[in-house]
């Protein structure tokens, strides 16, 4: 057996944890009923002690049915006799510590000496006597007529075997207990831990091609039931992630294999006819050259998406969004006008003074891209940018009136190299990157994006960002 385990440590905590507690109840119990039996023993002695000083004290001259003084009257074989038990004895001594009388019962034996001389009128102790150990109260009691020394003896032996019998029924408890708690701690470890063990074994056969696998609903609503259900969830994030990056590699190929194509395919002309004919020349240096500018485009868009889905590394630091729009709109100009279009730019409400933290190269690529987009696929009309800001949030809008986008394809259009069925012309050169790139840099500045229709035609593309309000 692992002793190294959850399990193992589990139980190990509450069997110690309640065998601890056992074992301070027991102990404390056991002093708490030495108390009791040694307050009892007491009670007896003192009873007896207290009566025999008031019969010294109250009689002078004789008390017990006798003439003589008290302390000749007690002396007196059998007077004492009257306070003694098969428990309790009892004895006289003089004001010297010298024995002169005692109980019938107690034989031979005789208590440990003791005088006068003391800081206290009463003593007890515990004194070990041929008939056992006994608990003695030693008095000593002065009044007109005596000057004596009372001794009253309890025995403890029926305390002692009461005592030792409660601790041996407390040292069966505790080794009952013992086992119990072991065994219960144990069946209560592997009851908390056995589902996270049969987790475990479900998980280790989960590979990267068994994502489809989960652990299923569970009947438990507690830690580890919501621990199931956080387990399947993180398996279906991880499936459309891994789906995701799969499709990316697929759409990746595909896109990359036809510039490749033409590139070799020019590539041979040229090794086999370039000599011989200028016009073949020409016409595959100028396709090398297009494809492999595409090619240029497309790596670039990869890593500029790459840089904006990880954030890692990227600076962060208050920018002035109408400075970076309308830097955006003056290099979306050209663009424009070779297409004959109108580039507006819009200052709304609030958007002058418009901040928010991020990085103001990333946020010109989101506007730039937005508005090549734009312009991309409207043949008429303008393309107008609109910058407006609340106390929370800030909005760029670009809209233009180009042919707009199907409402099926509305979410689909930020995928990565998604192109809907009026963007798959060649003629339309593009990556299929770029809103990609636009949604990514707007998460990392902790913003969405999102496209609609216009009802009087074309798109409209959303960004919301959250201001940056500094420190006053």
């Amino acid at each position: 057996m692992n002793f190294n385990t959850l399990r193992w440590r589990i139980a190990s905590f509450y069997a110690l944890l309640l065998l601890g507690v056992i074992v301070v109840v027991g102990v404390v119990l056991t002093f708490q009923l030495r108390a009791i039996l040694f307050e009892g023993a007491r009670a007896a002695v003192d009873r007896v002690g207290t009566d025999i000083a008031s019969v010294v004290r109250g009689n002078g001259t004789g008390s017990i049915g006798d003439t003589l003084p008290i302390e000749e009257t007690l002396t007196l074989p059998g007077n004492l006799d009257r306070w003694s038990s098969p428990t309790t004895y009892v004895e006289v001594d003089s004001a010297s510590g010298a024995p002169e009388a005692k109980s019938s019962n107690m034989g031979a034996m005789t208590f440990a000496h003791s005088t006068s001389q003391r800081t206290v009128p009463v003593i007890y102790s515990e004194e070990a006597t041929p008939v056992g150990h006994i608990l003695v109260r030693d008095e000593f009691i002065h009044s007109p007529g005596a000057a004596l020394i009372v001794k009253v003896g309890e025995s403890l032996g029926t305390y002692d075997q009461t005592l030792q019998r409660t601790r041996s029924l407390l040292a069966l408890v505790v080794t009952v207990s013992a086992f119990v708690v072991i065994f219960g701690s144990f069946a209560l470890a592997s009851s908390a831990v056995g589902p996270i063990d049969r987790m475990n074994a479900a998980m280790r056969e989960i590979r990267s091609d068994q994502l489809g696998r989960r652990l299923g609903p569970s009947a438990r609503t507690d830690e580890l039931g919501r621990l199931a259900a956080s387990f399947d969830d993180m398996l279906d994030r991880l499936q459309e992630g891994f789906a995701r990056e799969r499709q990316f590699i697929s759409d990746a190929s595909h896109e990359l294999k036809t510039p490749l194509t033409v590139i070799n395919a020019n590539a041979q002309m040229l090794e086999r006819w370039a000599d011989r004919d200028p016009a073949i020349r020409a016409d595959s240096l100028r396709a090398i050259r297009d494809e492999s500018s595409g090619l240029a485009r497309m790596v670039n868009g990869l890593l500029l998406l790459a840089k904006a889905e990880s954030g890692d590394g990227i600076p962060r630091e208050p920018v002035l969004l109408d400075g970076v729009v309308r830097e955006a709109v003056r290099l979306g100009l050209p663009l424009a006008e070779a297409k004959h279009l109108t580039l507006e730019y819009l200052c709304e409400s609030g958007g002058a003074e418009a901040r928010v933290l991020g990085d103001p190269g990333l946020l010109r690529q989101l506007v730039s891209n937005l508005i090549e987009n734009a312009v991309k696929f409207t043949e008429s009309g303008a393309v107008v940018v609109a910058l407006s800001a609340t106390p929370e949030f800030a909005t760029i809008v670009v809209s233009d009136t180009g042919v707009g986008i199907e409402e099926d394809a509305l979410e689909r259009v930020f995928d990565r190299f998604y192109r809907t069925d009026k963007s798959r012309n060649r003629g339309i050169e593009g990556t299929g990157l770029g809103l990609a790139i636009v949604r990514s840099i707007a998460r990392i500045h902790e913003g969405t994006v999102s496209a609609a229709r216009r009802p009087e035609g074309g798109s409209a593309f959303r960004v919301v960002l959250p201001t940056f309000t500094p420190l006053s």
